[in-house]
Order: structure tokens, then C-alpha cells, then sequence
């Protein structure tokens, strides 16, 4: 199908992808209608129809580019804290603590509509599933790997495989319970959980 021009004020198409974000984020890629969403961004439906063919499109639309505002900002998490290393557990925990903020930002709602696509990716087009995945934790591993072989070529770390050290990283330091401590905002344990995540990973990989 010939995707259609945009049409109409850019701030209706802006509208339209943050009210569809908010419903796709709380009810589901599978619950929400554009009718709930026209209603929840304040336009009617033929404006949707201005601007997206359907669902689908508007749904990977929505992806793209919340995906992309988080893995700008994690991207930019890893860089500020791994680009010059001077104790390197130190660094690993801040940049932990620091990724786990990113959670209760005010992108919150991106976690909340992943949440949505991990229950119901049977449901979820095939396209938009690969375009979070190259688009979100393929390039923010890819970032760190990057930055995880720099600290090995220094001297810091053994590293036979970068992107599954990134990957074995990433687990330790953002897994589920830890976003919910972080939710609940106990700074302390949060904390706790993420220094003894970097520990095992130093444990495997520092020289």
C-alpha cells in the first residue's frame, strides 16, 4: 500500500503520535482504537486517516521514534560515563544508577508501552517488533559493546566477545526487579543491587 503524505499542522501529527503512545502504552497495541486514540490526542479520525494509513503504521511510527528518544539518551548515559573511565567499578555502578533513572523520567511511558509489546507480541507487527529491536537495545548494545572494548584495549577488562559482554552487563545492571526498586524509589537498595550486579560482572571480566 502507497504510504500517504502527511497532511495537515505538524502539531496534529505530534498530537496524534502522544496520544497513541499514552493508549498503546496503557491499554496495548491489540486494545487500543483509533477512535480512543483520536479522542485521547484531541482530533478526530479522518485527521489520523491525514496523516497514517492505519493502525499498524501509526503504531511503528509511535516505536520509532520513542525508541529512539530512549536509546539517544541511554546512548548518551554510556558515553558520559564510560568515555574516560578513572575507577572503573565506580564508573560501572554510576552508569548503572544513571540507566536506571532513565526509567522514572519523563520517558517512563516508552518502559510502560514495552511492557505492552513483550505481552502480546504475537499481536505486535513483525515490522515494528524489528524496528524497536535495531532501533532501541541492538544499538544501545552495539553502543556499549563499543565502549567495552575501548576499556579492554586499555587494559581494564578481558573481553573475547564484546557484545556479549554488553549483553551480560545490561542484564546485571537493568533487570526487572531492579526497575521496580527503582520505581518505588528506594535509592538505597537500588543501589546495593546494581553495585553487586557490577561485582559479578567484574568478577568474569576484569582482568
Amino acid at each position: 500500500m502507497e504510504k500517504k503524505k502527511p497532511a495537515g499542522q505538524p502539531d496534529k501529527r505530534q498530537a496524534i503520535i502522544n496520544g497513541a503512545l499514552a493508549l498503546f502504552a496503557r491499554d496495548g497495541y491489540t486494545r487500543a482504537s483509533l477512535d480512543a486514540i483520536a479522542a485521547e490526542a484531541g482530533v478526530s479520525n479522518r485527521t489520523i486517516y491525514n496523516h497514517f494509513n492505519d493502525k499498524a503504521e501509526l503504531f511503528q511510527t509511535v516505536i520509532q521514534e520513542s525508541t529512539q528518544r530512549v536509546a539517544d539518551t541511554v546512548v548518551d548515559v554510556i558515553d558520559r560515563h564510560l568515555s574516560k573511565v578513572v575507577d572503573l567499578e565506580t564508573d560501572l555502578v554510576d552508569l548503572g544508577l544513571a540507566w536506571l533513572a532513565v526509567l522514572t523520567s519523563d520517558l517512563a511511558p516508552h518502559f510502560a508501552l514495552i511492557r505492552q509489546i513483550n505481552a502480546e507480541t504475537e499481536h505486535i507487527p513483525p515490522a515494528a517488533l524489528r524496528l524497536w529491536q535495531d532501533t532501541g537495545p541492538g544499538r544501545v548494545r552495539r553502543e556499549l559493546a563499543a565502549r567495552l572494548r575501548q576499556i579492554a584495549d586499555r587494559g581494564h577488562l578481558t573481553i573475547d566477545d564484546p557484545t556479549r559482554a554488553a549483553g551480560h552487563l545490561m542484564l546485571l545492571i537493568s533487570a526487572d526487579n531492579l526497575a521496580d526498586r527503582a520505581m518505588l524509589n528506594d535509592k538505597d537498595e537500588v543501589t546495593a543491587m546494581v553495585s553487586a550486579g557490577v561485582h559479578v560482572f567484574l568478577y568474569g571480566y576484569k582482568r
